[in-house]
């Protein structure tokens, strides 16, 4: 997943701010993600949970409400159909936002952490790192169909 994510700020790194602070919170989501796993049970798993939690939203809120409108907004410039072709991502990325926002109600202000609570949490990340890795791989086809399809084009007019 971290090596995705590379690859990823390699292709579209420095098309715009927005982009690229995005793929930074994707870089930085991903690593608490892999690190959590890591945290010893008696000794700050809470707070790690809260600290991943806050990247989780943070990455969807900007996801959501910068980079998605940014990039139709280009898109919507070319009129060439590349909008309605990334529209047809956005029920599938929806998914993986329904079951973050899940994951996040439910632990991210866990206090007391019983073993039931960390054998569902850990089949819960599971099952979310499956989830994220689908995102990414649809985001990246986003970003494909209405940035990288059109960069050509931009070049040529300036």
């Amino acid at each position: 997943m971290l090596e995705k994510c590379r690859n990823a700020k390699e292709r579209w790194g420095g098309v715009s701010d927005i982009i690229d602070h995005w793929l930074e919170e994707r870089q930085q989501l991903i690593s608490a993600f892999v690190h959590l796993p890591e945290q010893p049970v008696d000794n700050g798993l809470s707070e790690q949970v809260e600290k991943f939690c806050e990247l989780l939203v943070d990455y969807l809120s900007s996801g959501h409400f910068e980079v998605y409108e940014q990039l139709l907004r280009e898109g919507s410039e070319f009129d060439d159909g590349s909008v309605e072709e990334a529209q047809k991502l956005f029920p599938r990325i929806q998914l993986s936002t329904d079951a973050a926002l899940d994951f996040n109600d439910q632990y991210a202000s866990i206090e007391v952490l019983t073993v039931r609570t960390v054998a569902e949490m850990a089949h819960d990340l599971s099952s979310l790192g499956e989830q994220l890795e689908e995102r990414f791989e649809l985001e990246d086809q986003m970003i494909e169909v209405l940035h990288t399809s059109h960069s050509n084009l931009v070049s040529e007019t300036e």
